[in-house]
């Protein structure tokens, strides 16, 4: 039988800041999907369809500084038709209809942590959390989701000279997906220390938001720079980590939705779906063990 996505929406509730949160969750299914609206975007999913096999590999994806997670739908898509659980918080305070800390240093404290509750809240549901394969957790993040990923790796981010921001490393992390991340937090020597997952870092080669700078940053300071795979995309901006957007929303003027000439993003969202694929199944050891040696 062919594995669809199903879909559902959990409400996560943070008690240190008294306010709830909702979580979108990709998971395996058999129910036929449907066109689903949200918002200016049409998701292909079968809306809180039941569960179907298992176990599987858990992934939870941290959008972009006031954006969304609907803006990684194929991503998540593939990675669900692949075999996976994807999780997607929408950041409080920092997301496409609330930016109210998007630039406060407040948002790199709840940021890792509202991303922890998420995991929390999914590994805790009675039907989700005994469908999941162990402990063994990626984080994939796009720019203030890079950020978060490294925050929840081990990694620890300043606000300047003497200034550490509060995170908490989660020991369930055991890969990272980081695209064009937003790393200038970890500027100090030791600030990466403890990141010690397998990281497939991706940079865009004209990026004016997280500059290749701060891709190299994250290659200087991990303690294993061999656990890194780092690719620069060619004519890539920023923006060209989000899934394409529908045809009415790329219009002049809306940044995300314009690419440099020649580059294809349909194209390119291909390639990524591929990479990370490969690269996860690879970081969290779903491969087959090789059979052992015959005896002597």
């Amino acid at each position: 039988m062919n594995r669809f996505v199903g879909c559902r929406s959990l409400t996560v509730r943070d008690p240190l800041k008294d306010l709830s949160f909702p979580v979108l969750v990709m998971y395996p299914t058999h129910a036929p999907p449907e066109i689903v609206p949200m918002g200016p975007y049409s998701l292909e999913v079968a809306w809180n369809a039941p569960v179907h096999g298992g176990p599987f590999p858990f992934v939870v994806l941290s959008h972009g500084g006031g954006g969304t997670p609907l803006a990684y739908r194929t991503l998540a898509s593939h990675l669900v038709q692949s075999g996976y659980v994807v999780a997607m918080p929408e950041h409080p305070g920092d997301n496409r209809n609330d930016r109210s800390l998007t630039e406060a240093v407040e948002n790199l404290e709840r940021r890792p942590r509202h991303a922890r509750l998420a995991i929390d809240a999914v590994c805790a549901d009675a039907e989700l959390g005994p469908r999941l394969e162990g402990d063994d957790i990626a984080v994939l993040g796009h720019s203030m989701g890079g950020y978060t990923a490294l925050a929840l790796a081990g990694g620890q981010p300043w606000t300047g000279p003497g200034q550490p921001v509060a995170v908490t490393k989660d020991p369930r992390v055991k890969a990272l997906v980081l695209m064009a991340p937003a790393a200038c937090w970890f500027v100090p020597n030791d600030a990466l220390m403890d990141v010690r997952a397998p990281i497939l870092l991706l940079m865009a080669e004209h990026d004016r938001i997280a500059p290749r700078w701060q891709g190299q940053l994250v290659l200087d300071l991990v303690p294993d720079p061999a656990q890194v795979t780092f690719k620069v995309v060619e004519n890539a901006t920023h923006h060209s980590f989000l899934s394409p957007f529908p045809p009415e929303m790329r219009r002049p003027g809306f940044l995300p939705a314009i690419d440099r000439a020649g580059f294809d993003r349909e194209a390119f969202h291909r390639q990524l779906q591929g990479d990370v694929l490969e690269f996860l199944d690879t970081a969290l050891r779903r491969s087959p063990p090789p059979p052992p040696p015959p005896p002597r």
